[in-house]
């Protein structure tokens, strides 16, 4: 026996399947079964495995990361500093049923660990670098925030103008493309705005202190750092 029926507005697909099934173990006589079709068999047969594949994506980020930096404690910066703000920013609108957490949304969430990370690595590899040139390491992130801004807020503004169509989108197919636009968008902006101020924060509770370069050590000090000369 095959049922369809339509959703009411303001009801997920997920409350709508887990209503159906409360339903059917009282209706339906002993031995029955219920399969799914279409976005419904995908959510219910993907959808628990979304836990799994997020933190396999984190992992993989940070391995990457650590190679990168070849430190595990820079990635360990990087996502604690933007990755958790950006999902529960994200997240918030779905709560307030602007959006609901499908097999789609999910699908961002796991886009957004990737795209929010990039404001992390910009700030923290160029503290690195300010650390190499012997700025201690409070001034090397409070001056890497500093240079960084404009990169971290042009790369924010070019992923949410790139997904802003998402949010709007009509027609067959919208819901999917709302759901996804939607957490990236929402994720990206509430992310860098506080990536800007917590990664420094962690940065400087967490990040090694740095040896100078070797040509920074063969050479004069920084002429920032050179104190007036007696003539």
């Amino acid at each position: 026996m095959r049922v369809q029926g339509v959703i009411p507005p303001g009801v997920s697909l997920d409350q709508a399947l887990t209503f159906l099934e409360k339903e059917s173990r009282i209706l339906l006589p002993q031995g029955y079964s219920i399969d799914y079709a279409g976005e419904s068999r995908q959510l219910r047969t993907e959808g628990s495995k979304f836990l799994g594949v997020f933190l396999l994506s984190a992992i993989l980020i940070y391995l990457v990361l650590a190679a990168q930096f070849e430190s595990f404690r820079d990635p360990f910066v990087i996502l604690t500093g933007s990755v958790p703000l950006a999902l529960s920013g994200a997240l918030l609108f779905s709560f307030l049923g602007w959006t609901t957490l499908n097999i789609y949304s999910q699908v961002g969430l796991i886009t957004l660990v990737g795209l929010v990370s990039k404001n992390g690595i910009l700030i923290v590899e160029f503290a690195n670098k300010l650390q190499e040139q012997g700025r201690v390491p409070l001034q090397a992130i409070i001056e890497a925030a500093g240079t960084r801004l404009r990169p971290v807020l042009m790369t924010t503004a070019a992923t949410v103008m790139g997904h802003l169509p998402l949010v709007f989108a009509t027609g067959p197919g919208a819901g999917a493309r709302n759901s996804i636009g939607k957490m990236l968008v929402t994720g990206m902006i509430i992310g860098t705005a506080f990536t800007l101020f917590v990664v420094p924060s962690i940065y400087v509770l967490v990040a090694r202190t740095r040896a100078l370069a070797p040509s920074t050590r063969a050479g004069e000090e920084p002429a920032a750092d050179l104190a007036p000369a007696a003539v």
